[in-house]
């Protein structure tokens, strides 16, 4: 395990740095060497770690999440209201509908074996935008208009969701029928995650208020309760539950409301530790990416995508509506909410593991998904954030 942790570290960091020098997002490095080093390729990579490898891509959006709670301008996420509320929902409904029309006319998919691939598709990925939001907040592009905050607000709660409306799928799939419960616990679980983070936040506030601890001890502190608020979640065997990623970025709302100073450099803190956790996340991703899936991929699937990404831009284009937004704020907002990655890879492989016939579709797809839009979204981002929004 000791060799595999030193070459996702040394490989990674090499390749993102070589990316940069090309004019390339690092991303782009740190997923080619996953695919490289990973069981599909090379396979240099520890069956130990990649066996935990679920739990590292964990610990990383965990320490982002927090990240992104900490610097997130509240006053600006206010003034965008309505259509930070729409993004949570609209853009991937628009999604998986999109997914439904192309996958029944160009795949041969039923109505509810399109209806999986589009939850498995519709989902934006933190790994990718939350990181990229959290550098415009600090460099202040699009931050007097509440661009960022809106999109990172988005797409922590656009997984939830997707995820909701997959089980619900793949269960019709498997004979259980809806579940009205399951729907309902979706603005519950949002909700409760709301109030667990603002609460946790508030509390370590007042303790780090009453105790004078270093910076280092505290976010070690912020860093076990968002383990344990994550680890409850997953313990939870309860129909109505809550959403652990949501409780952990308001851990950092929370703390930034009540000792803004303080929350301001355990940030910092946190921006060092990020620089070891993206590495993990993009690497592990890219190991979980199945290159032989590719070549089986084809131009239907390509396609199928593709449409579904206008479909979701769509979306975004419609809860952006009536804002006063420029078209080259809109579009650059539209270009954000497209990556794909964490999500897919953590469920594109269920319905084949469930033995549901659409499975070897579904996970080609999400393969496709993540090698395509990833790098991509990331490159794009990049590209245009300095020319397309404002700096404040």
């Amino acid at each position: 395990m000791l060799l595999s942790i030193s070459l996702i570290l040394i490989v990674g960091m090499s390749m993102a740095w070589l990316c940069q020098r090309l004019r390339l997002p690092g991303l782009m490095g740190m997923l080619a060497t996953g695919m490289i080093l990973g069981p599909y390729a090379l396979d240099l990579l520890d069956a130990d770690i990649l066996g935990i490898s679920e739990e590292l891509r964990k610990i990383a959006l965990i320490i982002i999440l927090t990240r992104a709670g900490l610097g997130l301008d509240l006053a600006g996420l206010k003034k965008t209201g309505r259509p930070a509320f729409l993004m949570c929902f609209v853009p991937a409904s628009f999604e998986v509908l999109g997914v439904i029309l192309l996958g029944t006319r160009f795949m041969g998919l039923t109505v509810l074996e399109a209806a999986v691939l589009g939850a498995v598709l519709a989902a934006v990925s933190p790994a990718v935008v939350v990181p990229r939001m959290v550098r415009l907040m600090e460099e202040g592009y699009g931050k007097k208009e509440g661009i960022p905050q809106m999109i990172l607000a988005g797409a922590s709660v656009d997984d939830v969701y997707v995820i909701v409306l997959f089980s619900t799928f793949t269960g019709m799939m498997q004979g259980k029928g809806v579940s009205a419960v399951s729907f309902i616990n979706i603005p519950v679980s949002i909700l409760l995650g709301i109030i667990l983070g603002l609460a946790a936040g508030s509390l370590l506030a007042l303790f780090f208020k009453q105790v004078h601890i270093r910076d280092t001890s505290k976010v070690l502190i912020i860093l076990s309760i968002s383990l344990f608020l994550v680890a409850a979640e997953d313990m939870l065997a309860t129909p109505i539950r809550f959403s652990s990623l949501i409780a952990v970025m308001f851990i950092g709302i929370g703390l930034q409301k009540k000792r803004g100073e303080a929350a301001r450099r355990i940030s910092v803190k946190y921006g060092k530790l990020w620089v070891a956790a993206e590495i993990f996340l993009f690497v592990l991703v890219g190991a979980a990416v199945n290159t032989g899936y590719l070549a089986q991929a084809g131009g239907r699937a390509l396609l199928v995508i593709l449409g579904a990404l206008a479909f979701r831009m769509a979306g975004v284009a419609l809860c952006l509506w009536g804002t006063k937004l420029g078209r080259r704020e809109r579009l650059f907002v539209m270009l954000a909410y497209t990556p794909k990655a964490t999500v897919q890879a953590a469920i594109g492989g269920i319905p084949l593991s469930m033995g549901l016939a659409c499975g070897d579709t579904v996970l080609t797809a999400a393969v496709l998904a993540i090698v395509l839009t990833a790098p991509l979204g990331a490159f794009v981002m990049d590209l245009s954030y300095q020319k397309l929004l404002n700096r404040s």
